[in-house]
């Protein structure tokens, strides 16, 4: 699975958004643990800002579909070149994925940015250290 093929897969999903509000359309496209690529956009709705991001969307597609981890990740918003994923996303991320999980931040041209989980999200709330016992 090519990087260049999770970028097309993210500029898909930005095309499909919801957001008639914000007008700030946004993609993501996840490659899991299973090999999938799940994606998902933006989607809004008249309580703004209580509509979902892309990357959430896209980890909800994951899980439904039975992948458990992130394994690279690729965002992309038509109106911001290399939009990374907000705070609340990163730790969404963060959730599924470990500290060296690759993430793109891409433009039209493709991938202009790659960086690490603990690049993005450096001290996150990480589930090994919580008890879950």
């Amino acid at each position: 699975m090519s990087t260049e093929q999770l970028f097309e897969a993210a500029r898909e999903a930005m095309a499909l958004c919801y957001a008639p509000y914000s007008k700030f359309p946004v993609g993501a496209a996840i490659r899991a643990d299973d090999g999938r690529i799940y994606k998902g956009a933006n989607i809004e709705n008249l309580a703004f800002p209580q509509g979902w991001c892309a990357e959430c969307t896209a980890i909800g597609a994951m899980v439904m579909g039975g992948g458990k981890k992130i394994v690279e990740i690729a965002v992309i918003a038509e109106k911001m070149a290399l939009c990374p994923p907000c705070g609340g996303c990163r730790q969404k991320i963060a959730e599924f994925a470990d500290r060296n999980t690759k993430i793109y931040l891409c433009d039209e041209a493709g991938i202009g940015k790659t960086m690490t989980m603990d690049e993005l999200l450096p001290f996150s709330f990480a589930t090994d250290t919580i008890d879950k016992g």
